[in-house]
Parts: C-alpha cells; structure tokens; sequence
C-alpha cells in the first residue's frame, strides 16, 4: 500500500514543477498540461526548453486556500 506524504504548504516552493503539482492536486501530470492548454492553471516556461513551473498561489488557490496575509 503506498504510504501519503504529508505535505507543508509554507515549505513548498514558490515556482513549483508538474509532478509536484500533479502530485499535490492528485491528478496526473498530464491533467495539470492540459489544464494550463486551457488557461485553468497557467505556466510559467523557463530555459531553452520551454519547461512548465506553477506559481504556488495559483495551486493553492485551486485548492481552495488563500494565503495569509501578514
């Protein structure tokens, strides 16, 4: 039985890769392409090779949670 991480929100990063998306919003990495295909949740590419990074904010706020305000 696989075991489930226990995830720390004030520990994620703040540019934040597919799988860790993926992993965070418990669907597939290619949910989280298609979804930024459709502007649901939009990419950020870096580097030559156009990679895919999500802004924290933008993750938590699919799931429903504001950050703190200070």
């Amino acid at each position: 039985m696989a075991e489930l991480k226990q995830i720390n929100i004030q520990n994620l990063p703040d540019l934040l890769t597919v799988r860790e998306v993926a992993e965070l919003l418990r669907v597939s990495p290619l949910t989280i392409k298609r979804w930024g295909k459709k502007g649901k949740l939009p990419p950020i590419r870096i580097n030559s090779r156009g990679d895919r990074r999500y802004k924290k904010e933008a993750v938590l706020w699919l799931l429903g949670i504001q950050p703190k305000e200070n």
